[in-house]
């Protein structure tokens, strides 16, 4: 999943940007509202984490213009300011969630699979479910047709929750590189394939099946496409 940081205060930013990785998102870090603006315009995200104090313009101010604009991503205010005025105005003005620096980051990641949850498709359930194998989001332990849990390293739980989230659709590399890696990060020649190969090793052949020429693909049911 991909989540656009809009964040001002490096250090703030750094911090927020590692948490993130290290529960396998692919972060986009921009550090005032034109700059979202734009990433919005061109790239699709699961979610924002949109800062108030920005330079360039107010958070709240980004966050209405989005939402004129028809811009339905999930947004979480993430923000020193707790005033209640600031926190009206934001859930008012279309934030789906709001939470006040300083926070621990578990407290955010939780935030987070709420927020997606709300939405009702397979992206926003807490466990992915497909062909069989089940993917529980919070502890990136996949669990098989015979029960067995098996603990996933970062990376292979990012390509699973690609693929598991669109079950029965053919994912290309491109698709799924889009999901796993953020903005300046350099993707490996066959990391995909690399960590597909261990996931079929570890989950079982059926559970990724490999179009050839075209991409990949989770059944949707055990034993069928």
């Amino acid at each position: 999943m991909r989540v656009l940081l809009v964040e001002d205060d490096a250090m703030v930013g750094a911090a927020l940007v590692g948490r993130l990785e290290d529960d396998a998102y692919a972060v986009d870090w921009v550090r005032d509202a034109r700059s979202a603006a734009a990433s919005v315009a061109t790239h699709t995200y699961d979610v924002m984490l949109l800062d108030l104090g920005l330079p360039d313009t107010d958070g709240t101010a980004l966050l209405a213009r989005l939402r004129r604009g028809g811009d339905g991503t999930p947004i979480i205010v993430v923000t020193a300011r707790d005033d209640v005025g600031s926190k009206v105005a934001s859930l008012d003005g279309g934030a789906d969630d709001y939470l006040m620096k300083p926070f621990d980051s578990t407290e955010l990641m939780a935030r987070m699979r709420a927020v997606l949850r709300r939405g009702g498709d397979s992206r926003r359930a807490a466990t992915l479910e497909a062909g069989g194998l089940r993917l529980e989001l919070d502890t990136h332990v996949a669990i098989r047709p015979d029960g067995e849990r098996v603990e996933l390293p970062r990376r292979e739980f990012a390509v699973l929750r690609a693929l598991m989230t669109h079950p029965g659709a053919i994912l290309s590399r491109a698709d799924i590189e889009h999901q796993v890696y953020g903005w300046g990060h350099e993707v490996e020649s066959n990391a995909i394939e690399y960590a597909i190969h261990r996931l079929r090793a570890k989950l079982g052949s059926d559970t990724i099946r490999n179009i050839r020429g075209v991409g990949w693909m989770t059944p949707r049911d055990a034993g069928r496409a």
